[in-house]
């Protein structure tokens, strides 16, 4: 028998995001604990910065599932940082992939990640987009953590703490949208944190191997991902934008 559904609240997203402007980020991640219960999950790609919402979520819900899509092609540096963090913070960890294997995808298609804006919107669809719509569903998740922060990106830089993502049907929910990244580097620093190995290296904005390169001083943050076509995955948009996004984010 299935699950039982888990009931959303209906939130007044203006009145919500006036009472949480006050709020510190733990504070908002305390309220999203006490309005969505067992609905709430967190997203986590354990990039560059990763282990900033990992460590600030678990000390109010310890166990509370923690979704990371496996694309197929992420740093070997990844998969290692994942493991520490994983055993360190003892995540409750749920690791969703793309039903169609890395080989297979490329057998058909070829690499996607080189054939422009086009081929980028095709490839984050299959191997991000669709298998975190399919987490949510199996998660029965109605209230969504992640981690942007408004400085990353000029999509993020218009975001509320909390608004509705309408291709998840859920609520997410961004409790350092205003951290600076020194307020991020002073976090990991109180709680003896790591940051990936490869920030380190020159890597301040982490994904696939194939498209994610280290950037130079005074470079934005998130400027060598998807070889400067997009800066947007596609995750945090709305389905029906995302490749109006990608053309016009060229250069960010």
């Amino acid at each position: 028998m299935a699950a039982a559904a888990i009931a959303k609240p209906k939130l007044d997203l203006d009145q919500t995001n006036a009472d949480l402007q006050q709020k510190d980020a733990l504070e908002i991640v305390q309220w999203a604990s006490e309005s969505f219960g067992d609905g709430l999950v967190l997203s986590s790609s354990f990039g560059a910065q990763a282990a900033v919402m990992l460590h600030l979520c678990t000390r109010v819900v310890p166990d509370i599932p923690i979704i990371w899509i496996d694309t197929g092609f992420l740093f070997a540096e990844t998969y290692q940082f994942a493991k520490e963090l994983t055993d360190r913070l003892a995540l409750n960890l749920k690791i969703y992939q793309s039903p169609i294997s890395p080989a297979h995808m490329h057998a058909l298609d070829g690499e996607l990640w080189n054939e422009g804006e086009d081929g980028l919107v095709k490839y984050n669809q299959q191997r991000k987009v669709e298998p975190l719509q399919r987490a949510m569903k199996e998660l029965r998740a109605t209230g969504w953590l992640s981690g942007v922060r408004a400085q990353q990106t000029s999509h993020r830089a218009g975001m509320k703490v909390v608004d509705h993502q309408d291709a998840y049907n859920v609520y997410e929910i961004h409790p350092i949208l205003r951290w600076t990244a020194k307020t991020v580097h002073d976090y990991l620093t109180e709680y003896d944190l790591p940051y990936h190995p490869l920030f380190y290296k020159g890597y301040k904005s982490i994904g696939d191997w194939h498209s994610t390169r280290a950037i130079g001083e005074g470079e934005d943050e998130r400027s060598g991902r998807f070889h400067g076509l997009k800066s947007e995955c596609g995750i945090h948009l709305p389905q029906s934008k995302e490749e109006d996004d990608s053309m016009g984010s060229a250069g960010l």
